[in-house]
């Protein structure tokens, strides 16, 4: 039987999502927890990969057992997890359902603020007053449709395609002193939205031009964006999988 599990997590706390063979991860810390309450081991499919400080505030994994979980299995693994990680649903689904590669859209969040507050840094990166949000947003939309994102990828990885469908981005005012950048793309690229923003941070300060990034995303070369915008910003919030998913 296949099923679902719907977590958050603190991504400062972890070396990233996926267990790697140098630090602590939350795959290590859930499989760990899998296996205390299940007596035996279980292995976690996640619907993507975040760095090391990225944060989820809904991350999907599927995971595959014999036998009917117990009712309260979320409950129980909540109780073994570390505050920095959280259970929030756990539902059957169809056992040739796959956290990753079903998924139809992903959508990511990057806060930041222009306050000096100590208790908002931990999902707010800090920004000095003046960006052009005006000409960020106007730039942003050339990175709506199906295109090559490689310039905005990390370099060295093992992906086959770096073509992309990006649905929306856009940047929101939350208040006075903090903004959010809302991106939502069929797939994404590692580091790809960190990049993606810091090469708005340069539009944004008047040290790039919009047809500049037309230029960026055309020459598919990670070296002419901008750097990649700290992790502390960035969170996972949504998966969208398609209905028929799901058990009822």
């Amino acid at each position: 039987m296949r099923y679902y599990i719907t977590f958050a997590y603190r991504g400062t706390d972890f070396h990233g999502s996926q267990t790697q063979p140098n630090g602590n991860t939350v795959q290590a810390e859930m499989e760990a927890a899998f296996a205390t309450i299940l007596r035996e081991p279980v292995a976690l499919t996640f619907a993507g990969r975040t760095d090391a400080g990225v944060h989820a505030e809904k991350m999907i994994a599927h995971f595959d057992v014999e036998k009917v979980v117990p009712v309260n299995f979320a409950a129980r693994l909540n109780n073994l997890l570390p505050d920095s990680i959280a259970i929030t649903d756990l539902q059957r689904v169809r056992d040739d359902a796959h956290a990753r590669f079903d998924a139809l859209a992903r959508t990511y969040y990057y806060r930041i603020t222009t306050r000096k507050d100590p208790f908002i840094y931990i999902n707010h990166t800090r920004v000095a007053a003046g960006l052009n949000f005006e000409a960020m947003n106007q730039a942003a939309r050339l990175l709506l449709g199906k295109q090559d994102f490689a310039s905005f990828c990390r370099v060295h990885t093992d992906v086959k395609t770096t073509i992309c469908d990006v649905k929306e981005a856009y940047w929101r005012q939350e208040s006075e002193t903090e903004w959010t950048f809302i991106i939502t793309a069929d797939r994404f690229l590692r580091n790809m939205v960190r990049a993606v923003v810091g090469t708005l941070f340069e539009i944004g300060k008047g040290r790039m031009t919009e047809a500049q990034l037309a230029d960026i995303i055309a020459a598919k070369n990670r070296c002419k964006a901008g750097h990649s915008a700290p992790a502390e910003g960035l969170s996972l919030v949504n998966i969208i999988y398609p209905q028929n998913t799901y058990l009822v």
